[in-house]
């Protein structure tokens, strides 16, 4: 019974090595130190105690779900339901607490309930019907989800929550420990003395190498599996807790990807995808691994995509090599030379992964170490702009300007940064621009407080979500950082200016009054945005009924479909919309990528009685506008948009543009005007048939 239910890999030498690092631990340590000493020459302010903290505070939610999962995937499960888990309790929380009233504590307590009745449906298929734990969690994943967004509709979005709760996720003890470092310090300490020095918990290792030995041990693994199962379900509701006091604001999509994150962490820290092995050190070390390689990568102005390259590579070494050791142990061999050969299996997978992680970093380092050369090389070299060495002396501290798109891989946002650039060349200041890969919020924030450890001059965010960024800009602007919103607004207490490209009524009214130009006044037509919960869309949006209701009232809005900013989602919504409103006579698409994805669905209906227009990129839309099928669409010089953010967020740092002005001069665009707090760059432009060939953006 003992021997079954060792936790240590048939690991005879009690060294102290053996004891401490089973999984041969210490080399993922070794590699945490490696991170640490290369960001702490090419990071800025990466050895700092606040950003160590910072760090901590950035752990918590995927921490406890890494934790949980390791006594799951030691057994030989998994449990791809825990960020789903984490968006239902997000909105169930939320709407206890604003829609039902009931107290936060007692919405929190309901909450865990929630996460633990979605553990009990995990383990009672499992356990009970004998489905395969990835199956039936792939399924939950799914399910769980839906319902987060059924509750909300995918637009609901709950905030305005009490400091008092809101300290539990933004809030420091003493000015300085983060509140919810506490929370994980406890989950590791207790999940550590359950897993290691109990024989419950011990018995899941036993489960791992054999759930039928462990039956005839007189182990009672259904009743363990129930436990484990239930308890990764009451942890990713109190991620979810922690996550909406993080974020300000609860919301359906709350914890997408933290599943993938959580098994990340685990197997990187020496755990078997196949059962039998794993530590709570090991766990632990992977979660921080990870976390460590985000934050230096943008402390030291890397794009946040090597991160998931560098883990992403790590893991799967990580994975092969460990099936390959399984596969060399399964042999029929002695004893002795099945202990060498797994020992040296597991050796190779920890120095193979500290190389790659090693090699990678070094080029990451060397990478920031060519840039930086090649940005002074640019700014006093002779094919730097005669501006920026004739109005800055050459030790002169450069102007750090953080600008945040929505969303990188947009086109509409590729095309602000081609203007961003050229501005940032012209002024000689150093752009940053980084930000998430899709639109989320979460990851906003992540980059944000990234920028606030190292100190940048000014931070410009296009926002994706007002609630919950705010917050952290409000953080920024208290620690003497600048702040400027671009292309959609934050809470105004939350910023200095906005950037604004035309105000939201005068782009919902031209945007309407081109679709009753197209329909002749009257008829049914649809609406596809980005995202139902973008603020800027919905302003719009919001003008466009309104200029429907006063001017318009033969015309109809049948529906609004998101595209999450993607082209063929575009597609396939409106394919829906000509399907389930046969009467529809135009589709309106207000997001870049949406349009050409709307003209392709309606091209290939081949329903010529139904024309597009909306709002995105000439050079996107050029054929369909071309070939009818677009009538027109509705924007404004995105590139002049990054341009104007840059020369703002760089007279702003300087201080020669303040508060009470009433122009600001913008490089080659002269003198813009501000109207308060708004910097703005003009009235929307309508491009058609007959001026789109003048426009190459």
């Amino acid at each position: 019974m003992q021997e079954a239910i060792r936790p240590t890999n048939l690991i005879t030498e009690q060294s102290w090595r053996a004891r401490l690092f089973p999984n041969n631990e210490w080399v993922l340590a070794l590699v945490l130190v490696a991170e640490c000493l290369i960001f702490s020459f090419t990071g800025n302010n990466f050895q700092t105690a606040g950003n160590a903290f910072e760090i901590t505070r950035l752990s918590v939610e995927i921490g406890l779900l890494a934790l949980v999962m390791t006594p799951i995937i030691i057994t030989g499960g998994i449990d791809l339901s825990v960020g789903s888990m984490m968006g239902l309790s997000a909105v169930v929380m939320g709407a206890l607490w604003r829609d039902a009233g009931l107290p936060m504590p007692l919405a929190i307590f309901l909450t865990l309930l929630v996460g633990l009745a979605g553990g009990a449906l995990n383990a009672l298929i499992i356990t009970k019907l004998r489905f395969p734990p990835l199956i039936v969690t792939l399924g939950t994943f799914s399910l769980f989800r839906g319902m987060a967004e059924g509750l909300t509709r995918g637009i609901e979005n709950y905030s305005g929550f009490s400091p008092s709760f809101l300290f539990l996720g933004q809030g420091y003890v003493g000015g300085v420990i983060p509140t919810q470092l506490f929370i994980l310090v406890a989950a590791v300490l207790g999940v550590w003395w359950w897993l290691h020095r109990t024989a419950f918990g011990r018995s899941f290792y036993a489960i791992g190498f054999s759930q039928e030995g462990a039956r005839y041990a007189g182990i009672k693994v259904r009743r363990r599996l129930n436990f484990v199962y239930c308890l990764s379900g009451l942890a990713a509701s109190l991620a979810a807790v922690i996550y909406v006091a993080h974020l300000g604001q609860a919301k359906s999509d709350a914890g997408t990807g933290y599943e993938l994150m959580a098994i990340t962490a685990v197997v990187l820290g020496g755990a078997s995808i196949f059962g039998g092995r794993g530590t709570v050190l090991g766990t632990v070390l992977g979660l921080f691994a990870i976390v460590i390689l985000q934050n230096g990568l943008r402390l030291s102005g890397q794009p946040a995509e090597l991160a998931g390259i560098l883990t992403g590579v790590l893991l799967v070494a990580t994975i092969l090599l460990d099936r390959l050791s399984r596969r060399s142990e399964s042999k029929p061999q002695t004893q002795t030379s099945a202990e060498e050969e797994f020992e040296v299996k597991n050796w190779q997978v920890g120095v193979l992964s500290a190389v790659i992680l090693g090699a990678a970093l070094i080029v990451a380092g060397s990478n920031w170490l060519l840039v930086r050369s090649l940005t002074r090389e640019a700014g006093t070299g002779s094919n730097a702009p005669q501006n920026a060495s004739a109005n800055a002396p050459a030790d002169k501290k450069k102007t750090v300007i953080a600008m945040m798109p929505k969303a990188k891989g947009d086109p509409y946002f590729i095309s602000c940064k081609a203007g961003a650039e050229k501005a940032a060349q012209e002024l000689g200041a150093e752009l940053l621009w980084d930000g998430p890969t899709d639109l989320d919020p979460a990851k906003q924030n992540e980059v944000v407080e990234a920028w606030i450890t190292r100190g940048v001059d000014v931070i410009a965010v296009s926002v994706e979500n007002k609630e919950g960024i705010s917050t952290v800009l409000r953080k920024a602007k208290d620690k003497g950082i600048k702040v400027i919103t671009w292309d959609a607004d934050a809470e105004k207490d939350a910023r200095d200016f906005l950037i604004n490209q035309a105000t939201p009524q005068g782009i919902g009214e031209t945007l309407t009054d081109e679709a009753a130009r197209i329909m002749g006044g009257k008829g049914e037509f649809a609406i596809v945005t980005a995202s139902l919960s973008a603020a800027n869309q919905n302003e719009w949006i919001k003008y466009i009924e309104s200029r429907l209701k006063e001017k318009y009232p033969e015309m109809k809005l049948v529906g609004i479909k998101p595209s999450d900013g993607d082209r063929d989602r575009a597609f396939s919504e409106t394919q829906n919309i000509l399907k389930v409103y046969p009467n529809v006579k135009l589709v309106m698409g207000i997001a870049a990528p949406a349009v050409p994805g709307i003209a392709d669905a309606v091209k290939q209906s081949g329903r010529t009685d139904v024309k597009v227009t909306g709002l995105s990129l000439p050079n996107m839309c050029k054929p369909y506008i071309k070939d009818g099928v677009v009538d027109s669409i509705v924007l404004w010089n995105t590139t002049d948009l990054g341009y104007l953010t840059v020369y703002t967020a760089d007279a702003l740092a300087k201080g020669t543009f303040k508060k009470g002005d009433t122009k600001i001069s913008a490089g080659s665009m002269k003198d813009i005007e501000v109207v308060g707090d708004e910097v703005r760059l003009g009235k929307p432009f309508i491009f058609n048939k007959d001026n789109v060939d003048n426009f190459n953006f």
